[in-house]
C-alpha cells in the first residue's frame, strides 16, 4: 500500500500582504512515486503564518477520507503549534501561557478539526534548503499569490 505525504509551504508578499499557500500530495510506493496531486490558493492581505496554516489545512480536507499520512512543513509554527502548543491553548480556552489571546485562532481550531480523521505524523524540514517537494511546495504558494499581487506598472 503507498504511503501519502503532504508537503506543505506559505507565502507571502509583505508581512501582512497578499499571500498564497501551497499544497505537493504525493503517494509513494518504496522510492517511486505512484501519484500526484497539487493544490494552491491565496489571498490579498494576510500573513505568512496564515498561509502556512492554510496549506496544511487545505491538504488535510482535500482528502476524502480518513487517511494515514505524513504532513511535511517548513513552518516550525505550524508542526509546534499543531503537535505541543495546542493542547494548552485549548485548555486554557485559546490563550497562550501569558493570558493573550492565540493569534490565527480560526485557522488553528479549523487545523484541529481537519486532523481529527487522519493519522498523522508531522515533520518539520529546513526550507529553501533544496528538497525538491518542498521547493515544488513553495513554487505552488508563490503561484497562489500572484493573482493577488498588485500589478506592476509598465516596465517600471
Amino acid at each position: 500500500m503507498p504511503e501519502l505525504f503532504a508537503y506543505t509551504d506559505g507565502a507571502c508578499s509583505g508581512n501582512p500582504g497578499p499571500g498564497g499557500w501551497g499544497v505537493l500530495l504525493l503517494a509513494r510506493d518504496g522510492d517511486k512515486v505512484v501519484r500526484t496531486r497539487e493544490l494552491s490558493g491565496g489571498e490579498a492581505d494576510t500573513t505568512n503564518n496564515r498561509m502556512e496554516l492554510l496549506a496544511a489545512i487545505n491538504a488535510l480536507e482535500a482528502l476524502s477520507r480518513p487517511t494515514s499520512l505524513t504532513v511535511v512543513t517548513d513552518s516550525a509554527y505550524v508542526k509546534n503549534g499543531v503537535t505541543q502548543w495546542i493542547h494548552g491553548w485549548k485548555r486554557n480556552g485559546w490563550r497562550t501561557a501569558g493570558k493573550k489571546p492565540v493569534k490565527n485562532v480560526d485557522l488553528w481550531q479549523r487545523l484541529e478539526e481537519a486532523t481529527h480523521r487522519h493519522q498523522i505524523t508531522w515533520e518539520w524540514i529546513k526550507g529553501h534548503a533544496g528538497h525538491p517537494e518542498n521547493e515544488r511546495a513553495d513554487e505552488l504558494a508563490r503561484a497562489g499569490m500572484e493573482p493577488f499581487k498588485p500589478a506592476k506598472a509598465n516596465g517600471k
